[in-house]
């Protein structure tokens, strides 16, 4: 009897992929095209980079030796909710740490943007206005990160040369040689004297809606809250009375509902600087995703243990 290939499927971005390992086959497929070849017989499964779940989860219930899937985020929420309704076992690994340095680099981006008036400049600009006017300025400040993981402290490399106090915060406390990190039940003291809370904490059933009315109410008047993890660890509703009243400051790459629908409230608050979901996509994804990608591959056709790997 003929064996029947190890099947392998990528997204079609990496038609151009090269050194991979050799004993697998490889299929390229775009998310949108018809199945390249019987779901049935893959085994290692590699998403198309896309936010569209119903596009990611499609082939998945046809994909019945299917043993690995390889998520190209670091976000795993909605695809761990897919795989836990299959009726067999699958590890699925995150791409975590591949877009902490973009993903920080845009949290940067959106603190000195919207601490130094970005968004009014370029108002005027459009206007034909000189429009000159003091503001924030990120030096000195006390910036809160939620979340301490690749992103977080990504952050704080950033954060280094501006002289901020940094307080981290995660699931528990534990010691760094940066200093503590103190744990998310202290949350809603911890932020009252920030000027700036970074959220950075991937969405789990435990961080759902972990910046709620109760936090946004305990930070000072004037403070700016950043999120780029994910939109539904703050609670838009919130986020947009809070806003609204003109006592915080937000600037967001995610929100919730991810994208943003035309007409949300968010849209049109003011001192709320908006950017749709890019912290991960730079020209520095690709070659990392890639890497990523053909060691995990690597470690798969040796039988071997796989990095990264959010849950079985």
């Amino acid at each position: 009897m003929t064996a029947i290939p190890r099947q392998v499927w990528l997204p079609q971005q990496f038609a151009d992929f090269a050194g991979l390992p050799a004993g697998l086959q490889y299929t390229r497929w775009d998310g949108v095209s018809a199945f390249p070849t019987d779901p049935a017989v893959v085994e290692f499964y590699v998403p198309p980079l896309v936010q569209d779940i119903g596009v990611i989860s499609k082939p998945l219930t046809d994909m019945t030796r299917l043993r690995v899937v390889q998520a190209l985020s670091s976000g795993t929420d909605e695809l761990r909710s897919e795989l836990e309704r299959l009726p067999r076992h699958i590890t699925l690994c995150s791409a975590r740490g591949v877009n902490a340095r973009s993903t920080a680099e845009l949290a940067l981006t959106l603190i000195l943007s919207s601490l130094r008036g970005i968004p009014d400049f370029v108002r005027a600009q459009g206007d034909g206005v000189w429009r000159p006017a003091v503001r924030a300025s990120l030096d000195g400040q006390h910036v809160v990160l939620v979340g301490y993981g690749a992103i977080g402290s990504a952050v704080e490399d950033l954060l280094t040369p501006f002289r901020c106090r940094v307080t981290r915060v995660a699931r528990t406390d534990r010691a760094t040689p940066r200093g503590p990190v103190h744990s998310v039940q202290r949350l809603a003291d911890l932020v009252t004297q920030a000027d700036v809370v970074v959220v950075a904490t991937p969405l789990t059933p435990d961080t759902r809606g972990l910046i709620d009315a109760t936090v946004l109410a305990r930070m000072k008047n004037g403070a700016l809250l950043v999120n780029v993890s994910r939109g539904a660890v703050v609670d838009t509703a919130a986020l947009v009375e809070e806003a609204r009243s003109g006592r915080l400051r937000v600037a967001v790459d995610v929100t919730d509902p991810d994208p943003l629908p035309e007409g949300h409230p968010l849209w049109s608050v003011p001192d709320v600087l908006i950017t749709p979901h890019v912290g991960a996509f730079t020209h520095s994804l690709w070659p990392r995703l890639e890497e990523l990608i053909r060691a995990q591959l690597a470690r798969f056709a040796a039988g071997e243990e796989l990095v990264n790997v959010v849950a079985r």
